[in-house]
């Protein structure tokens, strides 16, 4: 079986992200970065498959020559192979999207595994539009898969309120939620061969920008708390400001 999985090189969730003096980027000063949490259930997934049916395991990921510490941490989890398709500009979700899928029809894979969503972004688009542009089936927040030798695939899905159970056959794309197994940790062996394996490089299929960005801001500071009062007459005031002010009830 050939496994595809894209993963994606991102700000460490500790990070705390400033803007960049042109206001439309973030300052790139200082922060820490890290393979999106989310891919690393896809990884995982992908080494799992490959345990199952034999073949290889191809991580893929499209950015700057930064995303390679990416790829290594994928290859010491115990990938087979990485490409970085490279291209050092911003890119919105579709110019990911189409950028991977060119590779990906040329690579043939039999399974496409994504992280749900990237955690920069949050978009949750490039997985599916990989799919529509491949000409494949998509399941996406999937928390169970199982595959079977005959091609066919049986998946657990989230969904508002409950879980969604869908069958469908590969090629496929899959798009991995928490929940769908437990990702490996690299072990020393692994960590000292990733720090050999070649990393392929190839520049990204170039796609002109559908979306741009106008502007970046940080959220507004929170407003500082107010005690209405410590026992029940301050009943009437708090429905009051719950009501007029905050427009809960």
């Amino acid at each position: 079986m050939k496994i595809a999985v894209c993963v994606n090189h991102v700000p460490d969730t500790e990070t705390k992200i400033k803007v960049a003096p042109d206001g439309v980027s973030i300052d790139r000063t200082g922060v820490n970065w890290m393979m999106s949490p989310y891919d690393e259930f896809a990884v995982e997934e992908g080494l799992r498959a490959k345990e199952k049916f034999g073949g290889e395991v191809v991580v893929i990921g499209l950015g700057g020559d930064t995303h390679k510490e990416t790829l290594r941490k994928a290859l010491a989890m115990g990938a087979d192979k990485a490409l970085l398709l490279k291209d050092d500009a911003p890119r919105d979700s579709f110019g990911v999207a189409f950028g991977l899928a060119e590779e990906l029809k040329a690579l043939a894979p039999d399974l496409v595994l994504f992280g749900k969503q990237s955690i920069d972004y949050d978009g949750s688009q490039v997985g599916t539009a990989v799919a529509e542009l491949l000409g494949f089936p998509s399941v996406g927040v999937v928390v169970k898969a199982e595959i079977a030798a005959d091609g066919s695939v049986v998946c657990e899905r989230e969904i508002e309120g409950g879980h969604e159970t869908v069958t469908t056959k590969l090629p496929l794309v899959l798009t991995a939620q928490k929940g769908l197994n437990e990702p490996r940790y690299p072990s020393l062996k692994g960590i000292m061969a990733a720090k050999t394996k070649p990393i392929a490089e190839k520049p990204a299929a170039p796609m002109p920008a559908r979306v741009q960005t106008v502007a970046l801001r940080k959220p507004p500071a929170k407003a500082a708390g107010r005690i209405v009062g410590t026992d029940k007459t301050a009943v009437p005031e708090l429905v009051r400001l719950l009501h007029e002010e905050a427009k809960v009830i």
